[in-house]
């Protein structure tokens, strides 16, 4: 199992360049078995996660070819209806491809899913959408069976705005008979990405970006060919890390527009941000200053950041706190973290964060993707060597993040 070696301090500089969202290609993949035929998706990271869902595709018979950022995904020969549990077990988001199979084929057969080893995530939103829209649903031994002749347009409210429940409900709904309108739905822009690649393939979607979504059926969606957006969790975690060690960098190729909650964040710690079209300079501080972060949804702080955050403010002046209204328990990085010298005490969904003067290098163990880049930009500011264990889970977020910090100047290796 690999290992991360990171010999710290040191003080990032140089350019980086923003890979696509690993968040929006992966239920736009799914999204392509609305479709008969062959789409195409381009500026897509290679990561773990990437390529469990092109495993995934492949088992349903898809044939899929990934090359130079390009993933071509052929529809054309599907006969296989599940995703089974040694896959989705991996990764959540293998549950995206319940709903377009039902949309599509009428029968989906799905393993409960998997993936961070953090806290319990239902998906009994996504099962209600689908109930909704009229699908038989059965679980049977830890797998759902989902069936239905034609989906039907139904008002679907979400008790809480969910990211995963809303794609799959619009995925579902693209191919119902009559109107689907969808409220308190998630307005991230990996949610506003799907909808806009399912339009250019044919879908009537009407509400993008907002909370109220209105979907009227169609008989048919065309293959698509979409370029995919900039990660801004990917372009935030390199943002924070610049601000943990008193460098600076330039993220390229990213979008700005995506990230003003933590942008506004990192300048209220210390940090400056220089906005040039698609280009953002960051630069960190001799001294980080104590903040109080809440994460919400988006347009909010993103949860997904909040790892990255609590990593940024351990050395910070006086004391924070990071409150996660998200994902409550989400803070098993914290023991870890304190290994390396951190001052945290988590109160229920609070953790108070007091800065102390100096990290030290120590062994630690991944947990989940964020905790895992919360460790490397922690490590970066300690003194001493630190030793990171199951990296596994950050390959799984962040392409070759070795190869790309030693760019900027990081001592870090990967130990196989």
């Amino acid at each position: 199992m690999d290992k991360f070696m990171v010999k710290g301090p040191c003080r990032l500089s140089g350019r980086i360049e923003i890979n696509g969202a690993k968040n929006a290609v992966l239920p736009i993949m799914a999204a392509s078995l609305l479709t008969r035929g062959k789409s195409t998706i381009d500026n897509v990271p290679n990561l773990r996660d990437v390529k469990t869902m092109n495993e995934l595709l492949r088992m349903l018979g898809a044939e899929v070819m990934f090359e130079n950022r390009s993933l071509t995904i052929d529809t054309r020969n599907i006969k296989n209806y599940e995703a089974p549990y040694d896959l989705v077990r991996t990764m959540r988001a293998s549950i995206y491809v319940l709903g377009p199979l039902v949309a599509a084929y009428g029968r989906a057969r799905v393993s409960l899913p998997g993936g961070c080893a953090w806290g319990p995530r239902p998906i009994d939103l996504h099962l209600h959408a689908l109930e909704k829209l009229g699908a038989r649903l059965k679980l049977e031994e830890g797998y759902i069976h989902a069936s239905a002749d034609k989906l039907k347009g139904a008002e679907i409210v979400f008790s809480t705005s969910s990211v995963g429940a809303t794609a799959q409900a619009i995925m579902a709904a693209v191919l119902a008979r009559g109107v689907t309108t969808l409220k308190n739905s998630a307005v991230e822009p990996e949610v506003t990405e799907l909808a806009r690649c399912l339009i250019e393939a044919g879908a009537n979607i009407e509400g993008v970006g907002t909370s109220v979504i209105r979907i009227e059926g169609v008989d048919r969606v065309e293959p698509f060919h979409h370029r995919v957006i900039p990660d801004r969790i990917e372009a935030g975690t390199f943002a924070a890390a610049a601000l943990a060690t008193g460098g600076e960098i330039e993220l390229a190729g990213c979008d700005p527009a995506h990230m003003d909650a933590v942008f506004e964040a990192l300048r209220a710690c210390g940090g400056v941000i220089e906005v040039s079209g698609d280009t953002v300079r960051v630069s960190g501080p001799e001294k980080l200053e104590a903040l109080h972060v809440v994460t919400h949804e988006y347009p909010g702080f993103p949860t997904d950041m909040q790892a990255q955050m609590i990593a940024v403010l351990a050395r910070a002046r006086g004391t924070s706190t990071v409150t996660d209204t998200i994902y409550p328990d989400r803070f098993t990085h914290v023991p870890e973290l304190r290994r390396l010298g951190a001052s945290i005490r988590l109160d229920g969904n609070i953790a108070v964060v007091k800065g102390v003067n100096r990290l030290g290098g120590a062994p630690v163990m991944a947990t989940d993707i964020r905790a895992s880049s919360a460790l490397i930009i922690a490590a970066m500011a300690a003194e001493g060597t630190t030793e990171i264990s199951r990296v596994y889970h950050i390959d799984r977020g962040y392409e070759r993040i070795e190869e790309r910090l030693r760019r900027l100047g990081a001592e870090i290796e990967r130990i196989s």
